[in-house]
């Protein structure tokens, strides 16, 4: 249990961890295919959701898994929850690009989050934010899905000179940048608000480059929780990434 004055940082962790866990139980049950796609999600989701309710219970909840109350449009703080990122990866052990995804958000901001790879036995978060490491490839590294990089995402790898880097969920592709497995995320093929609060929390405690792919700001807890695109990269090819989308586009 966090202590009972535990900060929001220190429980947006706690909370990442112990759904992590709880995954990886289910992960041992020896289901297989959509049953254990179907469990994950389901014991995450529920787990998560009764911890909040404990823990925080005058806040606000969206969690992927859930139904959408609107009451959080009015809420001070909206915890966004995704419990299980990467359900296909998360099914075929013993992969470990699958992530338990918790933000909290006040005001349309992230003000904590944490990101959990419990198969990797890391977890991410703005409490003690990550200290990027200096990039070791000399090539810029773009993290991209494992079964369809869109296209103009390989035309910008050939504009930078970049080489791609398939994996699994979203938010393993944002924190393969905090750990410098790869330099950038751009990602235009849509995506819900859980999807990147909690990496994008973590990335921009980590000082990463976080915007749409227009360059506008990233905000959370609004109506509608379709959020399609954003970038997280090195501050230093900010530049040079929006300035390719702005002349050739996402599609």
């Amino acid at each position: 249990m966090p202590p009972a004055d535990a900060d929001d940082h220190v429980l947006a962790t706690w909370l990442a961890e112990v759904a992590g866990r709880r995954l990886l139980e289910v992960r041992g049950e020896g289901l297989e295919g959509k049953e254990l796609k179907d469990a994950g999600d389901a014991a995450a989701h529920e787990l998560l959701m009764t911890l909040v309710a404990e823990h925080r219970p005058a806040d606000a909840v969206l969690s992927e898994e859930g139904k959408d109350d609107k009451a959080r449009l009015t809420a001070d703080r909206v915890w966004i929850i995704d419990p299980l990122d990467g359900t296909r990866e998360f099914s075929e052990p013993p992969r470990d690009d699958w992530a338990v995804h918790v933000a909290l958000s006040s005001g349309g901001t992230l003000i904590a989050g944490a990101v959990a790879q419990p198969a990797l036995g890391e977890t991410f978060n703005t409490g003690d934010a990550p200290v990027v490491p200096p990039r070791t490839s000399e090539k810029p590294r773009i993290a991209v899905s494992r079964s369809r990089p869109p296209a103009f995402v390989q035309a910008l790898a050939e504009e930078m000179g970049a080489e791609l880097v398939p994996m699994g969920s979203a938010g393993v592709k944002m924190m393969s940048v905090v750990r410098d497995v790869a330099d950038a995320y751009v990602h235009a093929g849509g995506q819900y608000e859980w999807d990147s609060a909690a990496p994008v929390a973590v990335a921009r405690a980590a000082g990463l480059f976080t915007s749409r792919v227009n360059g506008d700001e990233l905000v959370y807890n609004q109506d509608d929780v379709y959020l399609p695109d954003l970038i997280v990269c090195r501050p230093e090819l900010s530049e040079q990434i929006l300035a390719f989308i702005a002349e050739h586009g996402t599609d």
